[in-house]
């Protein structure tokens, strides 16, 4: 979807109005949702990091943009949480915090196809959902920015915290 993001950015650029745009990492509210019945968190990740970030923490940004337009036009600001995690650390770290055993298991991107196949028929949603795990594989969504720090004055939410808080 990234692709799909950038063409956009691109297109509102070209259009010359006004913008700030917020890229945010993947949200670290949906973690929970990755496991399935069998507490097993399953996807073509490896090894990679991931610093989701609390759907409450880009809220409070885009209301702090939204305040104060003129000083935040034509900024690009990375949201991420604080810290990058592999999906083994986001299981544990759901284990500990729910008490739910979860665990990680990598697949093969055949694999991802193949299980996500019975949840949708849509080429594009599964190319989707799989392009998610490769890009935590392949180092894209592993860097850690300031931007919530810098702009709220408080700290992005960690995983644990934003699992404590529901």
């Amino acid at each position: 979807m990234a692709r799909d993001h950038w063409d956009t950015e691109q297109h509102i650029k070209a259009s010359g109005m006004a913008y700030t745009f917020l890229r945010d990492n993947i949200y670290a509210d949906l973690f929970p949702y990755l496991a399935g019945d069998d507490g097993v968190l399953r996807g073509p990740a490896g090894h990679g990091r991931v610093a989701g970030i609390a759907q409450d923490d880009i809220a409070d940004v885009a209301a702090l943009v939204l305040q104060r337009p003129h000083e935040h036009a034509g900024a690009t600001y990375d949201l991420t949480g604080p810290q990058a995690l592999t999906l083994g650390d986001v299981a544990d770290t759901l284990t500990r915090v729910t008490g739910r055993t979860i665990t990680y298991e990598p697949e093969t991107v055949e694999e991802a196809y193949a299980s996500r196949r019975a949840f949708s028929d849509s080429q594009w949603q599964l190319d989707a959902w799989v392009s998610t795990y490769t890009a935590i594989a392949a180092g894209e969504l592993d860097g850690v920015t300031t931007n919530v720090a810098d702009l709220t004055g408080h700290p992005a939410t960690s995983l644990e915290d934003l699992l404590r808080r529901r």
